[in-house]
């Protein structure tokens, strides 16, 4: 992937009023979706913080709908290299959008949420906290990584004992490699497939209360 990857802004969905000075969630779509597709969790979210749907800066092959943060064949090719250029098109675009805001946390499901990891790898210092739903932690080592499981930050990693989307390798290196690497909570929900369920909402919001009270 040698062309930079680019976050459009004008496709960034954000949660009405005022975007200063509050803590910031950024959601990260999976494979196939858009900005929108996870802007129905809102609800289930904190209060007193503005939130951020990005659309991915792919498209993918016809006839996929939606976007994509990286491009896959028989959802077996998730390259190191390919994860990193769509986490730095995720820093960028924080970079240009959450100048103002007190505390920024991200939120991925599937894709999103191995975008979401690799942006913490690359500046561990920029997320106060990352959920990571139905994802992984790509494998490989990355400059930082001594770093960040040195300031350990806040993550939650939720997953459904029926998702056979992601291969089980990257299930058990990513069991393996979060708890070395970051303030590990999480939960496997049985019966669950590739998605989220109001048991997992519960807890991202638990999660993510506890982060608005850090940041206060």
């Amino acid at each position: 992937m040698d062309e930079e990857l680019r976050i459009d802004p004008a496709a960034t969905r954000w949660t009405p009023g005022e975007r200063s000075g509050r803590p910031l969630l950024v959601l990260l779509h999976g494979y196939g979706a858009d900005e929108h597709d996870l802007f129905g969790l809102v609800p289930f979210l904190p209060e007193g913080i503005d939130v951020a749907s990005v659309a991915a800066p792919l498209t993918p092959p016809w006839p996929t709908p939606g976007r994509s943060w990286y491009p896959i064949e028989g959802l077996t090719a998730r390259t190191p290299d390919a994860t990193t250029a769509a986490a730095r098109a995720l820093l960028a675009w924080v970079d240009a959008e959450a100048a103002g805001a007190s505390s920024v946390a991200l939120l991925g499901f599937s894709q999103g949420a191995a975008v979401s990891l690799q942006a913490l790898r690359l500046e561990p210092e920029r997320f106060d906290a990352v959920v990571a739903l139905s994802g992984y932690a790509t494998p490989g080592d990355l400059p930082r990584d001594a770093e960040l499981a040195e300031l350990r930050p806040a993550v939650f990693w939720g997953r459904g004992t029926h998702d056979d989307v992601i291969p089980a390798e990257l299930i058990a290196h990513t069991a393996a490699w979060l708890p070395d690497h970051a303030d590990l909570s999480g939960r496997v929900y049985p019966g669950l497939t590739h998605s989220i369920s109001e048991d997992e909402l519960a807890d991202v919001r638990v999660f993510l209360e506890k982060w608005v009270q850090a940041s206060a």
